[in-house]
């Protein structure tokens, strides 16, 4: 599929400047920061207004296209904060409507952002690092090793690009399940979604921005107190041997110790937790598991999000038959837990759960971008 006449009206032109060391990227400057920059530098309080109103309800970061703003503000901005944005290196598109964004930040590095459109909202599946430290063993992101965390600056700008992809909507849905373990770049990744679900930046129901995360125990309590987005947890085995041989992470923090966390969570908020279980052939769907995952649920209030394994080359697990499938979500059903089976979009692209590895040219079937674009 290739870019329509409009989209290139969209892309015209975006600093090659790499993102400074020294100045903070102006995507992860909050409402009160930028009022307060501006107002200090002597202009009035409507002018602050103005670039909020470009930034967040525009969702623009470009001092080119905010054509209210006097020269000499532009140029204080331009003193004050980075607005390079990464570059989008190629967009794969699918043919059930998912979009693939492949982007390079500063250093050269290249990540992956997730656009999925649906008939009713519009959900950016976003990355918190390069790469991840987990190493899960289903997971193809796993398989890189890690290179660095990514800055709130990088994580918003993910949103920013990927809505100049939707000219004839919005993004309505963020859910962070892209490259990385969110809560191992907690700072960064509590800013970006505060700022999603601010009602003075980007005005996101809370209830529609999700942090998954693969158990980290410390932050799910830390999360609990520092914002109001929801929580999904990548459980995918609820016995301690299996869940180790796919997650190593659970050697650090147990299932027990995560089940507290959760419960904690919950108390303080109120809130149902999602629970992400990829299913895969032989693994993680006999009775016994099926048992165990009823037990740990005991005493929490969630659903229980079942994903069939996404097969990628160089992993040797088979993706269940749907017999197998709808066994399992069966017993749990019965057993008045809601478990919806959610299959992956983006497949043809391997945008799906589990799959993204920041594929470069060559490896996919690629749309080719230009290499500087404008948001």
């Amino acid at each position: 599929m290739g870019l329509s006449a409009a989209m290139h009206k969209v892309f015209l032109f975006m600093s090659s400047t790499s993102v400074s060391s020294v100045l903070p990227g102006i995507l992860e400057a909050t409402p009160d920061m930028l009022s307060k920059e501006i107002l200090e530098a002597g202009f009035p309080r409507f002018r602050a207004q103005q670039v909020r109103e470009w930034i967040f309800a525009n969702r623009t970061c470009s001092l080119e296209r905010m054509s209210n703003v006097p020269a000499a503000l532009k140029k204080k901005l331009q003193e004050t904060y980075s607005w390079a944005l990464p570059q989008v290196v190629h967009a794969l598109h699918s043919e059930d409507g998912t979009t693939k964004l492949l982007l390079r930040g500063h250093d050269g590095r290249v990540f992956e952002t997730v656009i999925m459109r649906y008939p009713k909202r519009t959900t950016i599946c976003v990355s918190s690092e390069i790469g991840c430290k987990l190493a899960c063993s289903f997971c193809q992101t796993g398989k890189l090793g890690f290179f660095r965390h990514l800055t709130a600056h990088e994580i918003v700008a993910q949103f920013q690009i990927a809505q100049t992809f939707l000219p004839d909507r919005k993004i309505t849905h963020v859910v962070f399940m892209g490259m990385g373990e969110p809560f191992l770049n907690y700072d960064a990744v509590l800013r970006a979604t505060n700022l999603f679900i601010s009602p003075e930046a980007y005005g996101l129901s809370a209830r529609r921005v999700t942090v998954s995360t693969s158990g980290i125990a410390d932050r799910i309590i830390d999360f609990s107190r520092d914002s109001t987005a929801r929580l999904a947890i990548s459980l995918h085995a609820a016995r301690e041997e299996v869940r180790t041989s796919l997650m190593p992470i659970n050697r650090k923090y147990p299932l027990a110790e995560l089940k507290n966390a959760l419960l904690h969570y919950q108390k303080v908020t109120e809130q149902k937790i999602t629970i992400e279980y990829i299913l895969i052939q032989g693994v993680n769907m006999t009775q016994a598991d099926a048992k165990a995952l009823v037990q740990f649920l005991q005493g929490l209030r969630a659903k229980v999000n079942l994903i069939p394994f996404n097969a990628h080359p160089g992993l040797g697990y088979e993706r269940a038959e749907e017999s197998e499938i709808l066994a399992f979500q069966q017993y749990l059903t019965s057993r008045s837990i809601p478990a919806p089976v959610r299959y992956s979009r983006g497949l043809d692209v391997s945008g799906g759960c589990g799959q993204l590895a920041a594929k470069t040219e060559g490896q996919v079937d690629a749309v080719p971008l230009r290499k500087n674009v404008v948001v």
